[in-house]
């Protein structure tokens, strides 16, 4: 699996367009359904902003760090949009399903909130284990909840979980492993923010 990531990797320097022949696979991931039966209703309205992130990972490009200071991208494989803006959907879609909280939305759509949850994506990518070799998904978040209208910190964490890579499974694989980890985050994020501001 490893030369076959490797061969992935080779071409990365290219985009679609310098490359002819067929376009790249497009990958989305899913957001969460399933939440604590605990979780409070609240009675406010939230604002999603769109998480920052450090430019190698504003990309619709699949990262793999096979270093603590290296950063590559899987070839002919593509995020359907920017990591950030797909996280700030799938962010959205996940606060909606919990049907807990009166209003969710991005900010572009002028939702008068009572809460903003700012965000950076702080790891987002494949890595490999120094000892076996393997390969895993990690993703870190940093979540702050931001009261109106005085703009007041009422909380701050981070979330991060790693997701094995299936051995010899490819790129699916690897998708699947960043839905795992990704839908983890996501679901603790959403269960810490309405707690939070209940």
């Amino acid at each position: 699996m490893l030369l076959g990531l490797m061969m992935l990797v080779a071409a990365a320097g290219c985009s679609v367009v310098d490359l002819p022949g067929e376009p790249p696979e497009l990958y989305n991931l899913t957001p969460k359904t399933t939440f604590s039966k605990t979780l409070p209703t609240v009675d406010t309205q939230l604002i999603i902003e769109e998480p920052i992130a450090a430019g190698g990972l504003d990309t619709n490009r699949i990262a793999l760090r096979p270093h603590a200071t290296r950063l590559q991208f899987l070839a002919d494989s593509r995020w359907t949009e920017r990591a950030p803006k797909m996280m700030q959907t799938l962010l959205v879609e996940s606060f909606e399903n919990t049907g807990k909280i009166v209003a969710v939305g991005r900010q572009s759509i002028g939702l008068r909130s009572d809460y903003i949850l700012k965000t950076e994506l702080r790891e987002f990518q494949v890595e490999t284990d120094k000892a076996t070799g393997a390969f895993a998904v990690r993703v870190r978040i940093n979540g702050k909840i931001v009261a109106q209208p005085n703009r007041a910190i009422i909380g701050s964490q981070s979330f991060e979980h790693v997701a094995a890579v299936a051995e010899n499974g490819g790129i699916q694989a690897i998708i699947i492993a960043y839905d795992i980890a990704a839908g983890k985050v996501l679901k603790n994020i959403v269960e810490w923010t309405l707690h939070t501001i209940e």
